[in-house]
């Protein structure tokens, strides 16, 4: 199954993009880096004789993957059209996950919050200014009046 799978991973990575690189994991399966478009296919033995799992992910700054966003199970005997297919859903779906999560934040409803430490506000009330802010306001206004000052005294 092994050559079979890398056979069909190098036809698929033709079909699906013009740049890409295909290489053995570790586990035994093949994966098609798409750099260019910033997104991963993985193909591995399923569990059934002549189907495979596909995983589709994205590319993070750096290069390093993502975990996978989705997959499918598909049957290899299926042929290039049907895989390529179930590839594109697979990656549409990583896209329109990557959307929604925020740059540098976390998925939503992943359990984890943007900013640690920080403790949630009760509803129904806003932003306040905090006594730090405040301090600088009153310094502000305080040089702006000492000018005003300085320049009354003089010019009167």
């Amino acid at each position: 199954m092994g050559a079979q799978l890398r056979d069909t991973a190098t036809e698929l990575a033709g079909v699906l993009w013009r740049e890409h690189t295909v290489y053995r994991e570790r586990s035994g399966g093949m994966v098609i880096r798409g750099e260019h478009v910033r997104r991963w296919i993985s193909l591995a033995p399923a569990g059934g004789r002549d189907e495979i799992l596909v995983r589709a992910g994205r590319i993070l700054d750096g290069g390093t993957t993502a975990p996978a966003r989705s997959e499918a199970v598909v049957p290899l005997s299926a042929g290039t059209a049907v895989l390529a297919a179930a590839c594109r859903r697979l990656l549409a779906e990583a896209a329109s996950d990557a959307e929604r999560v925020p740059r540098g934040g976390a998925a939503p409803g992943s359990g984890r919050s943007r900013r640690p430490g920080r403790t949630a506000r009760r509803k129904g009330r806003g932003r306040h200014t905090g006594l730090g802010s405040w301090v600088i306001v009153i310094c502000v206004v305080g040089v702006i009046g000492l000018y005003v000052y300085s320049n009354a005294t003089l010019h009167g």
